[in-house]
């Protein structure tokens, strides 16, 4: 599908967000990708979003696109700041930011940095609360490529080799020593907290944790996904964002009818 769509990009010096846009009508929604990820994570939720939303589809820097390895990988309150100075350049108003594992971490900052444009989140297995050492947080990838879809594991590889171990590194290490724990009671977007039963990485008592912290948020468990739960169970995570983005459609226009998932 994106394939055929223009990638643009918002340059701030050596900072490169790339970016596709598909979809015309709804208010805006961004997806934001994991460690080693793409736009590629979000292939089965593309199509679904953008029948109803414009949808936005971030690369970050350092990740997706072909030799992605050289540009170095920034922070995540780095990149929150980045993409928070994107939205503001693109005159976003009234976003849903949907983000993976660190893209859900980056996710928190942006609506703590942004509160006037984010009015929603969608927390897919959120990082954001996980506090470990890299190399023992590695040790559980191999029990989570098992838990995960067979089939999408060429994608995480190729994924992951177009951003290079130092950029993987740069990311892990400063992503574990970063915690969004102080932000959650402040949060005032409209959340929605996604998590696989089976994730290998983040443990569902962090999940659990993440929605109980934030004021309302709502929290749906997968109980046959694993990490990638948009990719494990593209169908339960497609039923339970649209539900959510329906709730906010009819709050904002009682009167109007929005199609059911």
């Amino acid at each position: 599908m994106l394939g055929r769509v223009k990638v643009e990009e918002y340059r701030e010096g050596a900072a490169t967000l790339r970016y596709q846009v598909s979809g015309t009508g709804g208010d805006p929604v961004v997806l934001i990708h994991g460690l080693s990820g793409s736009w590629r994570w979000w292939r089965r939720q593309l199509p679904v979003l953008a029948a109803r939303h414009r949808v936005y589809v971030v690369d970050l820097t350092g990740y997706g696109h072909h030799a992605a390895w050289r540009q170095r990988s920034l922070g995540v309150r780095e990149d929150a700041a980045l993409i928070a100075r994107w939205l503001a350049a693109q005159g976003l108003e009234h976003v849903t930011l949907i983000g993976h594992s660190m893209g859900g971490h980056i996710a928190v900052h942006v609506a703590a940095l942004a509160p006037e444009r984010v009015s929603g989140l969608v927390l897919a297995c959120a990082s954001g609360l996980l506090r470990d050492h890299p190399v023992r947080a590695a040790l559980h990838l191999p029990r989570a490529a098992l838990t995960g879809r067979p089939s999408f594991l060429p994608v995480i590889l190729a994924d992951s080799a177009r951003a290079g171990l130092p950029n993987l590194w740069r990311s892990a290490t400063q992503l574990l020593r970063d915690s969004v724990l102080e932000l959650l009671p402040d949060i005032h977007a409209r959340t929605l907290v996604v998590w696989g039963g089976r994730d290998a990485l983040i443990p569902v008592a962090l999940g659990r944790q993440l929605a109980a912290s934030i004021p309302g948020a709502q929290y749906v468990e997968l109980p046959r996904a694993g990490h990638v739960v948009m990719v494990d169970d593209p169908a339960g995570f497609n039923r339970a964002v649209l539900e959510f983005l329906a709730q906010d459609a009819e709050t904002q226009d009682p009167g109007t009818q929005v199609p059911g998932a």
